[in-house]
């Protein structure tokens, strides 16, 4: 969409960036895209992603980066004039921000990490916090450096540690009252007893499709309870098929006969395939280029009653995309004894 700053265009700006800087295998400190992902579908203020994403490419205008531009400044760092301000010395040695991390309790984040890249420190730190709340304090004092910093220099204003603490605090907890604008990842919980009362759709089975073009295609599944959260996950791989319907049929088919498999009648399968799950709803196509798996399909809804289906959105359905993408990415060993719960464990 027009004006919407996405995952994937934030991390292909990324590159493209260090591209035209002539710095592509030199630098080391790049974010990978399993990082850009985590960072853009966290719980954090839109605000706060792109900051961390300016941190990452190293345009925020420090003295440093001023001067590599030609612009002349003075080189100090204008919080205590101890020095050329770089990101390393703006979130790590200036006196104010070792200050603020210790009133903040943080100052162990990140013991033992090299701090010669402040952007590889951080991609490690945020690497090793698997904690939201640990997650938005450690951006939250990041941004409240900056800012401070800006007040110093736009508006000639410092403040007190103190000061900056209570402001720190006051946002913090705003921001952590923030409702979670998608829904995320439930942690994989031990099989227990499945809800299959007749008429009583206790469990969501998530399916989605990925292909790889002129290569081959893989389906994943993600069994869930009531409140989302994830008891079972599995992924399946298919021949060469580059119709993207095709697929979503397919994963589809092994989602439903998965559930058959162990034992469940009651089940309501999401999607985001709209095309379809409009046309199980019609039972229509029967005998078009999907005919076949169209119809296996709707002959299982048709034997259990207690099976629906229902349309939801990309990011609501993107646990299961994950699953497909991972089987994708296994071929061509074969992914049927690769352990998905384990797997997703590692990814929460």
């Amino acid at each position: 969409m027009d004006g919407v700053f996405t995952v994937k265009s934030a991390y292909h700006l990324a590159v493209t960036l260090d591209r035209r800087r002539g710095r592509w295998k030199a630098r080391a400190d790049l974010m990978d895209r399993a990082s850009w992902i985590r960072l853009w579908e966290a719980n954090i203020p839109p605000k706060l992603k792109v900051f961390v994403w300016q941190i990452f490419n190293r345009i925020l205008p420090t003295t440093e980066a001023l001067l590599e531009r030609r612009i002349l400044v003075l080189p100090r760092c204008p919080v205590c004039w101890e020095g050329t301000e770089s990101l390393e010395h703006l979130f790590l040695d200036c006196r104010v921000a070792r200050e603020l991390w210790g009133a903040a309790d943080l100052e162990h984040i990140g013991e033992g990490l090299p701090r010669s890249s402040f952007p590889l420190f951080l991609k490690k730190v945020l690497a090793l916090i698997h904690q939201p709340t640990l997650f938005l304090a450690v951006v939250a004092i990041l941004w409240r450096i900056s800012r401070s910093r800006n007040w110093v220099v736009f508006e000639c204003k410092q403040y007190s540690v103190a000061a900056l603490m209570r402001q720190f605090l006051q946002q913090y907890e705003e921001w952590v009252r923030l409702p979670v604008d998608t829904p995320g990842m439930a942690p994989v919980v031990p099989e227990t007893d499945f809800p299959t009362q007749e008429g009583v759709p206790g469990l969501i089975c998530g399916w989605d499709g990925a292909t790889r073009r002129g290569s081959h295609s893989a389906g994943g599944v993600v069994l869930m309870g009531p409140n989302r959260e994830i008891h079972m996950a599995n992924g399946f791989q298919f021949p060469v098929i580059d119709d993207p319907l095709v697929v979503e049929l397919l994963a589809l088919r092994e989602a439903v006969r998965w559930c058959l498999g162990q034992g469940l009648s009651c089940v309501q399968f999401e999607g985001d395939a709209k095309v379809v799950i409009d046309k199980i709803r019609r039972a229509e196509d029967r005998d078009g280029r999907v005919g076949t798996v169209l119809e296996e399909v709707l002959q299982y809804f048709d034997r259990t009653p207690g099976f629906s289906v229902r349309f939801i959105g990309r990011r609501v359905n993107r646990v299961a995309h994950l699953v497909a993408r991972k089987a994708l990415s296994l071929y061509p060993a074969s992914s049927r004894y690769f352990d998905y719960q384990t797997w997703l464990n590692s990814r929460v």
